[in-house]
């Protein structure tokens, strides 16, 4: 499925990725990506990826779409934009969204895509298969620039991936501004009005280790029995697709045998980003109790600090960095006895709480999307194309770009 797209348009940046309305972290950081950068005189076009059968796609911007084992798909939309008007290609990789092993069919786009890219790494994993390695190894080497969201990847790619770094930037996860009322305000719309509250939000799966937090509970509402744990957002589609709810059920079952149906809730759908604002205000303590340490990046995190939670967390990559000097505390992996005293120490000392608060709040700054959106637009510029284009047209050698920003 091609649609024809205004060649007349000046600065056009393609993001190969998947999209809205799918349903994952990846389509909507996309997304958010993609409208920054248009309120930085780019003009977002999309090849949307991680597909079986293709379908009338609501949003214009799609020009394309990617079945996931099709081989030529990949062949064919890299020759679609290279024919086009597109100045600069934005490929959001991760391993789980293109076909063949690990995803190694978004080299084949590779090989044939003659416009200008920027990869952003959305896993860079300490620890990698062979294969895992080689295919970032490719994706790096293909690409005229590299976004990471952590320096903690850029080490990895130097000494665990052995590929060069000078094109490699650090640019945050973006976040949205924090809701404009007060936190009592946005209790009382959600109906938690006196109640501390603690949440986790994103689509739930094993991997996120609610559980322990649950299993933390106990401890903590006996001496703060105004806590309520909110567990924001459905279960991942893929994983219902292969489980139904079994976890969440599970979840549900511990709640009960614990007694904890007055401290626990499950919304239990996709939030929409003016829910998230809400729930985030409306926050006290805010929670990512992931069980992978090798994460390099969280989109939650970030939403939570920039709206200025305090934040607890196991140690993942991600975690470990963003919080290193503030913002909120470290618990350990899988570990509910760690995780209950991290709360009561935060819970029984308001000057803590003010200090971490404090530390968020000065963060969310660097995390605003406008910020993230004019960093990606100003490497664009620096890398894309000029008019006229042309299938025959040289990749620029990448110029200068923030110092203060270049991975050393």
């Amino acid at each position: 499925m091609v649609r024809i797209f205004d060649e007349r348009a000046v600065s056009q940046v393609a993001f190969v990725s998947t999209y809205p309305p799918t349903e994952c972290g990846l389509a909507t950081f996309c997304d958010d990506v993609l409208h920054a950068v248009e309120r930085h005189h780019w003009r977002g076009l999309v090849v949307s990826a991680d597909h079986e059968e293709r379908f009338e796609h609501p949003d214009p911007r799609v020009i394309y779409q990617i079945r996931r084992e099709h081989h030529a798909d990949y062949r064919e939309s890299a020759e679609l934009l290279n024919d086009s008007t597109v100045r600069v290609v934005s490929l959001q990789h991760e391993y789980g969204i293109f076909g063949g092993e690990m995803g190694d069919k978004v080299l084949t786009f590779l090989e044939a895509l003659k416009v200008p890219v920027v990869s952003t790494l959305h896993t860079v994993v300490p620890n990698p298969t062979p294969i895992m390695r080689d295919i970032l190894r490719e994706v790096v080497m293909a690409s005229d620039a590299v976004v990471v969201m952590a320096g903690t990847a850029v080490q990895l790619l130097r000494t665990v991936y052995g590929v060069p770094v000078e094109h490699v930037y650090v640019i945050p996860h973006g976040a949205p501004e924090p809701l404009p009322i007060s936190p009592e305000e946005a209790k009382q719309k959600i109906g938690m009005s006196g109640r501390t509250v603690i949440s986790t939000f994103g689509l739930v799966s094993r991997g996120k280790g609610i559980e322990d937090v649950i299993h933390a509970l106990p401890a903590v509402v006996q001496q703060f029995p105004n806590v309520v744990y909110l567990v924001l957002g459905e279960t991942h589609p893929k994983v219902r697709a292969q489980e139904g709810e079994q976890y969440r059920e599970m979840l549900m079952a511990e709640v009960e045998r614990l007694g904890l149906q007055n401290h626990v809730q499950f919304v239990n759908r996709y939030l929409t980003l003016d829910d998230i604002r809400l729930y985030l205000r409306a926050t006290d303590l805010y929670i990512t109790p992931y069980l992978n340490p090798d994460q390099i990046t969280s989109g939650t995190l970030a939403y939570a600090i920039a709206a200025g939670c305090v934040v607890l967390s196991t140690p993942y990559l991600y975690a470990r960095e963003v919080l290193a000097d503030g913002g909120g505390m470290l618990v350990d992996f899988r570990n509910p006895n760690s995780i209950a005293t991290a709360m009561l120490e935060l819970l029984s000392d308001p000057l803590l709480m003010r200090f971490h608060r404090a530390v968020a709040q000065r963060k969310a700054r660097g995390l605003s999307w406008d910020r993230v959106g004019l960093a990606y637009a100003e490497l664009f510029h620096r890398v894309g194309r000029p008019a006229p284009y042309s299938k025959s047209v040289v990749r620029p050698a990448i110029a200068s770009y923030y110092e203060s920003q270049r991975a050393v």
